[in-house]
């Protein structure tokens, strides 16, 4: 179980620096356009700042997970996976978008259930 939470948490790490790139980075090119389901090139130049500070917030995010791995601690990653599990759900709510709980939920469902599992 120890490898499984490792490797879940891990994975949540990867996604959230994939999305801090695609927020911070790609938020105005066709693919950051495209991910994102937004409506207009001049919407995403519009919204580009509130976007980097968006990808800002899963940047601590992925930071968090990687400190709690360094430092061993199981306490500290089940609170930032709590944390990605938690904005998974708002933002798949408030968007309307399922497809935001499968990416960032389901990964940090698996790593909680393999750290209270263990």
């Amino acid at each position: 179980m120890k490898y499984l939470y490792f490797i879940f948490t891990l994975l949540v790490i990867i996604i959230h620096i994939y999305i801090v790139y695609l927020e911070m980075v790609l938020w105005t090119t066709k693919k950051g356009i495209k991910a994102f389901g937004l409506k207009s090139k001049e919407f995403a130049e519009q919204t580009k700042v509130m976007a980097a500070n968006q990808g800002l917030y899963n940047g601590f995010l992925a930071a968090g997970l990687f400190w709690s791995l360094i430092i061993s601690n199981t306490e500290v990653t089940l609170f930032f996976l709590t944390c990605v599990l938690i904005a998974g759900f708002y933002g798949s709510y408030s968007t309307k978008k399922i497809r935001i709980f499968y990416i960032q939920s389901v990964p940090a469902i698996l790593g909680i259930l393999t750290i209270v599992l263990m």
